[in-house]
């Protein structure tokens, strides 16, 4: 299984690609990795952070890998800067995807209800578009509300699944508790334990997780139960052994979880 990682690199602060290429390695992929920018750190809880977008050296490296014949089984987006960025990532899908591959997309917009910094409704607005050509869509509550209108997680599912034809709302509160919310032939959801605080990295953690078991080869629901499994584990480590969250989850003693399961499947 050869994987693309589209996202941004940032230095310090485990995040995005850093958590990409452990992850997806542990579940038995080869990873190449698309930098969309580089950060000296991420941006959450960080002040002065260097940024710097790589939109001109994205199209670079595409030109010369397409001189090298590379074909991705799956490819994961994930943050992307601009709107341009995300109309390159539709290019790249159509140059780099194998036929039948998989297509992965974490539609990041926002937290809190609230866009992030330098996101619109028109940036919005274009990420649906790419949304639509992905075979898998991981927005967390804020960003399933973005793209659809939508704050009730049913509503919010089914345009979602209008979209895409499997649709993740990776963590939601409801009245009866906290649930996974996804669409595999039908709405379904599945419960989640949930650890109060603010856990930097983990939606890029599930989601490196997913893709590299959709990568391998199981199903959605198992896919989806594992991610979260391997997920609630560094959640917990990281709540007893990091003081300072924002340098991300400690989720590298729990790799066993993914590479255990894959010995197996």
């Amino acid at each position: 299984m050869r994987v693309l990682a589209v996202n941004d690199l940032s230095c310090v602060g485990k995040c995005s690609l850093t958590v990409a290429l452990p992850v997806l390695s542990a579940c038995g992929a080869t990873v190449d990795i698309l930098p969309t920018a580089l950060l000296s750190t991420h941006t959450g809880g960080f002040e002065g952070y260097t940024f710097l977008g790589l939109d001109d050296e994205m199209r670079k490296i595409c030109d010369h890998w397409e001189t090298l014949g590379l074909k991705y089984d799956v490819i994961y987006s994930g943050y992307l800067g601009s709107r341009s960025q995300i109309a390159f990532v539709k290019e790249v899908k159509n140059r780099f995807l194998k036929s039948g591959g998989v297509f992965i997309v974490d539609p990041v917009l926002g937290d809190n209800f609230q866009f992030y910094r330098g996101f619109d409704e028109g940036f919005a607005a274009d990420m649906g578009t790419l949304c639509s050509l992905a075979d898998y869509i991981l927005p967390n509550e804020t960003e399933a509300f973005l793209l659809t209108g939508e704050r009730d997680l049913t509503k919010a599912l089914a345009k979602l699944a209008s979209l895409c034809p499997h649709p993740v709302i990776t963590g939601a509160n409801a009245p009866d508790g906290y649930f996974l919310y996804y669409f595999d032939s039908a709405a379904r959801r599945m419960p989640l334990e949930k650890i109060e605080g603010n856990f930097h990295g983990a939606g890029d953690v599930f989601a490196a997780a997913f893709t590299g078991c959709i990568g391998g080869g199981l199903p959605m629901r198992k896919a989806l139960a594992l991610s979260a499994k391997f997920c609630l584990k560094a959640i917990e480590r990281t709540a007893k052994e990091v003081a300072d969250k924002k340098y991300g989850m400690n989720y590298e003693r729990e790799l066993h979880i993914l590479t255990s399961a894959f010995r197996k499947s």
